[in-house]
């Protein structure tokens, strides 16, 4: 399997950003890491060892990308404002940087993004922000409300970065953008976060937006096995 480190500096976040890609040629899929985690998350856990045939055949490119939980939404030791500014920054990475490289090197924009737990609220927080960018957003057993990350706080940028806040006021337009996102949502039903998982699925539904939502039944699901076992299906 082709596999490639890498990083730039990144301008708007002050540092330097690291990064996996997998593959030569294919769909590319761009990986969040769980909660706090790093852009070797996914390769350690063996995710990438499970879609091996499907990039070794061409099929799929794959970044794994890095995270700033642990200055941003995770970083108790800062103001909750600045926390969801840091995370902000990031944000404009992904969309300024990180999708432009994966355009010019992947040579096509039909572009996944997948998170699974912490990583879900971020792939579904950057296509909901982004529909454009992206033309479908898997999340596995996530979360998708930051309401739990600000201590009470809350202002325009907490909102423009909690999926749950923002996507019910969404008005025709916005409906119509995020509809042209195929999403996916699933986790097992003994997950204990299945609840936020139904309400995010009904969420979307409820607006008119598309979405394909699973709950494996008799499974925890919130844990890598399930993930490496289901991602394969919808790339």
């Amino acid at each position: 399997m082709k596999r490639d480190y890498g990083k730039w500096w990144s301008a708007r976040l002050g540092r330097d950003m690291e990064y996996l890609w997998f593959g030569h040629s294919g769909r590319p899929l761009m990986v969040f890491p769980t909660s706090g985690g790093r852009y070797f998350e996914n390769e350690d856990f063996g995710l990438l060892g499970a879609l091996a045939d499907k990039i070794d055949r061409g099929d799929l490119q794959v970044m794994c990308v890095d995270s700033i939980d642990r200055e941003s939404w995770h970083n108790e030791s800062i103001h909750p404002g600045e926390r969801a500014r840091r995370h902000e920054l990031f944000d404009s990475y992904l969309l300024s940087e990180v999708v432009p490289f994966i355009h010019d090197r992947a040579w096509r924009g039909d572009l996944i993004v997948y998170g699974a737990s912490f990583g879900a609220y971020h792939a579904a927080n950057f296509a909901a922000r982004h529909p454009e960018a992206v033309r479908r957003a898997i999340c596995f057993s996530g979360v998708y409300d930051i309401h739990r990350q600000l201590d009470g706080y809350w202002d325009d940028t907490c909102y423009f970065n909690c999926p749950t806040a923002f996507i019910p006021n969404l008005d025709w337009e916005g409906v119509r953008r995020l509809a042209s996102v195929e999403w996916v949502i699933a986790t097992g039903e003994h997950d204990s976060l299945i609840s936020e998982n139904r309400h995010f699925a009904h969420l979307l539904g409820s607006k008119g937006i598309p979405v394909h939502a699973e709950f494996w039944p008799g499974a925890f699901g919130h844990d890598w096995p399930w993930w490496r076992e289901n991602l394969r299906r919808f790339v």
